[in-house]
């Protein structure tokens, strides 16, 4: 049968006789140094560096490339990554969904900085202040230097009560579809 005999005892030749691992000065709440615990091995085999790596300086910010100071706003929603491709770009302004600075933009508006894109694709509104211009499509890091974002956050939903039906009550009648239209809103 198992019996607790109190805190283990050291073995190491450095610690008097009978010594605890708390009469050692190490403290449950600090973690151990690594004089204490030694080399660590890595995962080859070697033996890792006790101390952790230098800190490297923060990288700057890659330059925006060179820009006109207005192109067309379809190319501008291609570049900035606002749309997949250009085309879908040309067809929302065709269809009414992008306007610059609150006026309806045909593909071919030219569009500057400062100037305001609101932008409707894929359900979503975007707003958008045109920070930097481009043409030619960069990376997202770049792209999105390129714009400032004043798309409002979306208003949180409200969890919509949850339909319960018995199990094997059969197929809903007319009324309990009605019922439950009604209760989805």
């Amino acid at each position: 049968m198992w019996a607790w005999t109190g805190p283990p005892k050291s073995t190491s030749p450095r610690a008097a006789p009978g010594a605890t691992v708390r009469d050692r000065g190490t403290s449950d709440d600090e973690p151990p140094t690594a004089e204490e615990v030694g080399p660590t091995v890595d995962e080859r085999g070697d033996r890792a560096e006790t101390r952790p790596p230098p800190a490297r300086p923060s990288e700057p910010a890659p330059a925006l490339p060179p820009g006109p100071a207005s192109t067309r706003v379809d190319r501008w929603l291609w570049a900035v990554r606002l749309t997949k491709t250009r085309a879908e770009a040309a067809q929302a302004c065709r269809g009414g969904h992008v306007r610059v600075n609150d006026r309806t933009a045909k593909p071919a508006a030219s569009v500057g900085p400062g100037d305001v894109v609101r932008l409707h694709a894929h359900g979503v509104t975007r707003i958008v202040e045109v920070a930097h211009v481009i043409e030619k499509r960069v990376g997202a890091p770049i792209a999105v230097r390129c714009y400032v974002d004043n798309t409002p956050a979306p208003p949180p939903q409200a969890a919509a009560p949850v339909a319960y039906r018995a199990r094997g009550a059969g197929r809903p009648t007319k009324r309990d579809r009605r019922r439950l239209d009604r209760l989805r809103g």
